[in-house]
């Protein structure tokens, strides 16, 4: 699979595809931090992230709404003391498309620049 973090998200209308199930399946291998849960029967991917303080994890969810918002491709984000958590799934088509994928690759991108500073 290639660097998803690069990739871009593309316009997603009702009754496009979701994504594969071998496809997440790998996704999931290669992010393993990532869950697969299922709300209302939606599936969804969801991470908590650890930060030391507030402030950090305040800017990392700053961080990751950028992203989203760029995109075009919004989370639900959980800001919390020293923890953020963040849900992706597209609404449109109520599962999860290849979008969901590439921003939760983002996410984890953001995490690490976070991390090493």
């Amino acid at each position: 699979m290639p660097d998803l973090a690069d990739e871009r998200c593309e316009a997603c209308r009702v009754g496009s595809p979701p994504v594969a199930d071998d496809e997440l399946a790998l996704f999931l291998e290669q992010y393993p931090d990532w869950q697969l849960v299922t709300d209302d029967g939606i599936r969804k991917l969801r991470r908590a992230f650890k930060f030391p303080d507030f402030a950090t994890a305040l800017a990392f969810t700053d961080a990751v709404g950028a992203a989203a918002e760029a995109a075009n491709h919004h989370p639900v984000l959980r800001t919390e003391w020293g923890r953020v958590t963040v849900t992706w799934w597209t609404h449109k088509i109520r599962d999860l498309h290849r979008n969901d994928l590439v921003m939760s690759a983002r996410a984890d991108r953001l995490y690490e620049a976070a991390s090493s500073s």
